[in-house]
């Protein structure tokens, strides 16, 4: 099943599509990989998920990676005697630590450590931005704060405090519940909400202990200040326009959105743009133009990935909305100016032997109008490369190991194989011709470009290049 396209597609998983038939349905419409949202999953929904994803996996016989998104810490009011109660602009309106019902004058807000981060003048958002209020005296036990912009306000909504670092881990102690169940069952990435500084994630890498990649959500202004430490310590991040559109003023989100992923690109990592894509397709059948317009431009940009969020989960047409991500990008794909805009932001090769034989053989390959680039990669590091140039031929990867195979399922034009492990040199280009043929990468006189690490199983050591013609003489070679 080799997707026409680059930039791959990741669905989540919710009440709407949760069966074995829908996931599979799904990844058939082209969801490359498949979002479990830890803030509505218990542990058993967990591993029943996970179990059915992998069956389809064994059906189909593609790789399919699993995300699990830590919910991460959540920070809310309390509730109210008789909700929702209207607050109205320019009254007083009370934060504090007692443990009461509120009303139209108070509530409580039960984070006392949150308290040290106010100061007047400050701003508090509710109910994601809904309701705005300005901070006018702080105490130990209250935040006495005046109503910007009113409106209804209910139980237990949620709390922002745009631009302070707040004194609060990215993990609570059900994430790190989660992060464990999700890495012993062997999800290929975990998402970690809330990320502030670049300890945050050096945290969750301890914990994850290499058994799974690490995806830094970018959700707070405070990541915006240590964001390329973030980046390094990551394997990946998401350029998560939810939180973020409530923590900074909704014109700065697309060109913060844009350094996210010139910043991501240039450090050779992943990169995911998510949240309402494409929003209005939880209703309706079809999208607006404007949220085609938003998929085109992450394509453009050069992102590895678009993600689907209560579209897929619970919206009322989760294979129509896959099929329009889908559709959207194979159609920027084919446009002539994307391939300009990514040469333009093609990161250079560091001085390494790996990074100039990779950036040699996309060179190559486009100048011989090759059919693809195969790389044989054990750890991920060859085809990661290989994705990072962003070549205007097909990227083939073939790998031994699963876990590896899932893991690049979210990168830019990876095509992931699992393949027997190879003896010799000569044994893997032969098996790299053959495999080509029987992906559809290539047909018999045409060549393809081959990549490695020799010897085999040295993790970042791609430091050799071969031109390979596809032919019956090779078939019949690997065939005896």
């Amino acid at each position: 099943m080799r997707r026409r396209r680059n930039a791959k597609v990741i669905a989540t998983l919710g009440p709407k599509s949760s069966t074995r038939d829908m996931i599979q349905a799904l990844f058939e419409a082209g969801a490359d990989a498949f979002r479990i949202n830890m803030s509505h999953t218990s542990h058993e929904h967990l591993k029943t998920l996970h179990g059915l994803i992998r069956e389809v996996e064994q059906s189909l016989g593609r790789p399919i990676a699993i995300l699990a998104d830590l919910q991460g810490p959540k920070i809310r009011i309390g509730a109210f005697a008789e909700p929702p109660v209207t607050l109205k602009a320019g009254h007083k309106f009370r934060l504090d630590r007692k443990d009461e019902p509120g009303d139209a004058t108070r509530v409580s807000l039960p984070h006392p450590e949150l308290f040290s981060a106010l100061e007047p003048g400050g701003e508090i958002l509710l109910d994601d931005g809904k309701v705005r209020l300005e901070v006018e005296h702080v105490t130990k036990t209250y935040v006495e704060t005046r109503i910007v912009v009113g409106g209804e306000l209910s139980n237990r909504k949620g709390v922002n405090i745009p631009g302070r670092l707040l004194p609060l881990a990215a993990l609570t102690p059900k994430d790190r519940a989660d992060l464990e169940c999700a890495a012993a069952l062997g999800v290929d990435w975990i998402a970690l909400s809330f990320v502030q500084r670049p300890d945050d994630v050096a945290e969750t890498r301890k914990l994850v202990a290499g058994r799974a990649a690490i995806l830094a959500k970018i959700e707070k202004p405070a990541a915006l200040e240590k964001l390329d430490e973030i980046v390094e310590l990551s394997d990946g991040v998401m350029v998560a326009r939810g939180d973020l559109g409530v923590e900074t003023h909704v014109e700065d989100v697309p060109g913060i959105q844009k350094r996210l992923i010139r910043t991501a690109r240039m450090a050779g990592k992943m990169v995911i743009v998510a949240t309402q894509m494409l929003e209005s397709m939880i209703q309706s059948p079809m999208p607006t133009r404007a949220e085609v317009s938003d998929v085109a431009n992450a394509v453009y940009e050069g992102a590895d990935a678009v993600m689907l969020s209560a579209e897929s989960a619970a919206g009322d047409f989760p294979l129509e909305a896959v099929g329009v991500m889908d559709r959207v990008a194979r159609k920027i794909e084919a446009e002539q100016y994307y391939r300009q805009i990514l040469a333009a932001q093609r990161p250079e090769p560091d001085a390494t032997a790996p990074d100039a034989i990779t950036a040699a053989a996309r060179q190559v390959a486009e100048t011989l109008n090759a059919s693809a680039i195969v790389t044989y990669t054990t750890s991920g590091s060859t085809a990661i490369r290989a994705s990072r140039e962003r070549p205007n031929v097909p990227i083939l990867v073939l790998t031994p190991e699963i876990r590896t195979a899932r893991r690049l399922a979210l990168y830019w034009g990876l095509h992931c194989v699992k393949t027997k492990d190879v003896a010799s040199f000569q044994a893997m280009v032969e098996k790299a011709c053959r495999i080509a043929r029987r992906e559809e990468f290539a047909e018999y006189g045409q060549r393809i470009v081959v990549t490695a690490g020799v010897p085999f199983g040295t993790p970042g050591a791609t430091n050799v290049l071969r031109i390979a013609w596809v032919s019956q003489d090779t078939d019949k070679t690997a065939r005896a």
